[in-house]
């Protein structure tokens, strides 16, 4: 082999990879909407997750994509990791309808007769003012460059006599007489390829190749096919490595779901693969230079193997998502924060009747406050914090939960003006635009505590001291704050209405007048030189995101309570 056929081969197999990503990217975007769509609402069970996880990889033919996609949604809190499991099972299932496309069509058919022409037919819909018609213009390219570069892949391979080359056919001879060993080499030879390459399908061309043109057997492809498999696990797990624990969890259990395949497929390696190989018509044992047919044929037995294999493998651990589940956990500890990263009673569908609906709505919206509540008691710990390390990792926390607030809002609101597209009485629809105004108002109290880490944040960052007298007077407004949001949990916890909203309404008065008084003792102390103006700005900030935060939670409680609190 010389240089420039490496080259040539490099440059084929860049051509395949680029039209997979360019095709892969333009589907997306033409069902971008449609496949959140769909990973959002038909993962309510194990079966729809991964009939889900199987129709998105196919209409982006790349499950790496679905995969990233999918942590990524769990990363977001838009998925729970059960879901993501059974989404990634489907994913596998669904990856093997581009390397039977492959198979029927790249390698069957003079690409120039099609592929030509539809380089010409993308570029004129390139010009097309409609996003979706320039979508589908660059589906097009992917798509001839994906085939163009099957073909000169297959052209070059061909071209180069791999079956006369001694070198060549004295590895995969001296591989063949190892035995079992030989399977493993090419089980890590695949996984290592596919890792340095990023695309499985690219290396299933080549396994196609190696096989159809006599230099590799049947088992010796297969085995490259098992290590695929598992090489393209590596992409998903380098996307979660900077994400959240249940991402990584997600990522992880995809590596996991492949490598247990692995494990039993080899338990019952030749016996699965003579199965598979007379379904399709392909023996084995045959010599391929005997039967002009035989390179079609053993090219349909390993993508069969690659669809059976997958299937199977989902069919015996689809009931062992729970535990899987519990794996991933165990290997991967979670954080404090983690076990709570998204909605907890809304699962995407609604349910059977408006009422029910509701409720659940009722108790996320309870959660939503108990959330906005726990990111309050960030506050007075940040202020006291004196390391900067703890500091910053507890500012980040904050952060972070100020993100997840928004996504709860956003979520509930969807869920609730779904709800209200159904037949409702007058009173349903009344509690509904309560429902709003409560996680409108949770969401503000949220931004309130995200205003006051920010401030205490600036405040070390310019050095500013607060007196004793500063802090002693944070903490009893924070006091205060804490009883506001206590009451506020208490009347959205409250069936019977037992619960007298009026006392918020004393914490709200008690909050203002305090504000008001502090704004006083403010404007004296820093006459009197005891701070600088800057830190008596930074001191009020904090004082007035405070007062805020108590006008929300009574609005929440007004909002619950359907009255309005005056005194």
């Amino acid at each position: 082999m010389t240089f420039f056929t490496f080259l040539t081969l490099l440059g084929c197999l860049a051509l395949l990879m680029y039209g997979m990503k360019t095709m892969s990217e333009a589907l997306q975007k033409l069902t971008g909407g449609g496949l959140r769509k769909v990973l959002g609402t038909m993962t309510t069970n194990r079966v729809t997750g991964i009939f889900s996880g199987a129709l998105v990889t196919t209409a982006i033919q790349s499950s790496t994509a679905t995969t990233v996609l999918t942590v990524s949604f769990v990363n977001a809190s838009l998925l729970t990791l059960s879901q993501a499991i059974s989404v990634i099972m489907g994913a596998n299932i669904g990856t093997t309808i581009t390397a039977w496309m492959i198979a029927l069509f790249g390698f069957n058919i003079p690409m120039s007769m099609m592929v030509f022409p539809l380089f010409a037919f993308g570029i004129l819909l390139s010009y097309f003012k409609s996003p979706s018609a320039k979508s589908f213009g660059d589906f097009l390219f992917g798509f001839s460059f994906l085939f163009l570069g099957i073909a000169t892949l297959r052209e070059n391979a061909i071209a180069m006599d791999l079956s006369h080359n001694p070198t060549v056919m004295s590895f995969f001879e001296s591989c063949r007489s190892l035995g079992f060993l030989s399977y493993v080499i090419f089980l890590l030879l695949g996984g290592i390829l596919t890792m340095c390459v990023q695309s499985s399908v690219a290396i299933m061309a080549i396994t196609m190749i190696l096989c159809s043109t006599g230099v590799a057997d049947i088992y010796q492809g297969i085995a490259l096919v098992l290590g695929e498999n598992i090489g393209t696990t590596i992409t998903s797990n380098i996307v979660a490595m900077n994400a959240n624990t249940n991402a990584r969890r997600a990522a992880l259990s995809h590596l996991i779901f492949n490598l247990f395949g692995v494990c039993w497929i080899l338990i019952v390696f030749r016996p699965f693969i003579k199965t598979v190989c007379s379904l399709v018509g392909f023996d084995p044992t045959a010599d391929l230079s005997m039967d002009p047919n035989a390179s079609t044929r053993i090219n349909y037995a390993l993508c069969a193997f690659h669809t059976a294999f997958n299937t199977c493998n989902v069919l015996i651990l689809v009931w062992f998502i729970p535990t899987f589940e519990r794996l991933v956990c165990h290997l991967i500890k979670g954080k404090e924060d983690d076990e709570d990263m998204r909605l907890r009673f809304i699962s995407g569908g609604l349910m059977s009747t408006a009422e029910l609906s509701l409720l659940e709505a009722r108790k996320e919206i309870n959660h939503f406050a108990v959330r906005a509540h726990r990111m309050f008691g960030f506050i007075p710990a940040l202020l006291e914090i004196k390391n900067n390390d703890e500091f910053v990792k507890l500012y980040t926390r904050i952060e972070k939960y100020e993100g997840i607030s928004d996504n709860m809002e956003v979520e509930i609101a969807n869920y609730l003006n779904k709800v209200s597209e159904g037949r409702l009485s007058p009173e349903s629809k009344t509690q509904i635009r309560c429902m709003l105004r409560e996680i409108s108002e949770i969401e503000s109290i949220c931004d309130s505590c995200y205003n006051m880490g920010r401030a205490i944040n600036r405040k070390n960052s310019l050095r500013e001291v607060f007196t004793e007298d500063q802090v002693a007077h944070l903490k009893h407004i924070w006091n205060l704050c804490d009883d506001a949001l206590t009451q506020m949990e208490m009347v959205l916890n409250d069936a019977d209405n037992k619960v007298d909203p009026r006392v918020s309404l004393n914490i709200e008065n008690e909050i203002n007048h305090y504000r008001t008084q502090l704004k006083e003792i403010n404007l004296t102390d820093v006459n009197e030189k005891k701070y600088d103006y800057q830190t008596g700005v930074t001191y009020m900030d904090i004082v007035g995101d405070s007062e805020k935060l108590g006008d929300y939670a009574i609005n929440v409680v007004e909002a619950h309570t359907q009255t309005k609190l005056t005194v």
